[in-house]
């Protein structure tokens, strides 16, 4: 019998710490009343207008921030980030900077770097109806356009350091 009375007296314990917990729950989360909704709404309507303000300059400084790191991502300057937007847009921003390089080589340098800055416009040119074209397609088609671009732009990119001479 004794054994039956500590087993007891364990459960009442559960019970009680159970309760007691239940309890402080209940006073954690109180229940959602009329008064309380009405109330709250009041609240809510005397202090958005305060914080409405805040709110939207808060959305101002995060979207200038994130335009900022878009266009260093991209190269390009925030004023001119609206022209390379969707799908192709750091395509386009290469193509773009690559082709303002190629004018820099008409003015100057050797014969041979002269050729080239004319030789590539038209390519550079193809290049971006590519990019435009591949936008509208299936994304694995896209993603396969997107990759023979970038890998043209590269073996561009290379010929034009090498024209500038920043490569060895």
């Amino acid at each position: 019998m004794g054994l039956r009375k500590k087993k007891s007296g364990a459960a009442d314990g559960l019970a009680e710490v159970a309760g007691t917990t239940q309890e402080v729950g209940k006073a954690v989360r109180k229940e959602l009343t009329p008064a309380r909704a009405k109330r709250m709404i009041g609240v809510g309507k005397a202090v958005a207008p305060l914080l409405v303000p805040y709110a939207i300059a808060g959305a101002g400084v995060a979207r200038e921030r994130w335009d900022l790191h878009r266009a260093r991502r991209l190269g390009v300057a925030p004023d001119q980030l609206g022209r390379y937007t969707g799908r192709g847009g750091t395509l386009h921003a290469r193509i773009s900077r690559i082709a303002e390089a190629l004018g820099e080589l008409d003015a100057g340098k050797t014969t041979a770097a002269r050729r080239f800055a004319t030789e590539t416009r038209p390519r550079l040119a193809d290049l971006a109806v590519a990019v435009r074209a591949a936008e509208q397609m299936p994304s694995p088609r896209r993603r396969t356009a997107f990759k023979a671009v970038s890998g043209e732009l590269d073996r561009i990119e290379v010929q034009l350091l090498d024209h500038l001479g920043v490569r060895a």
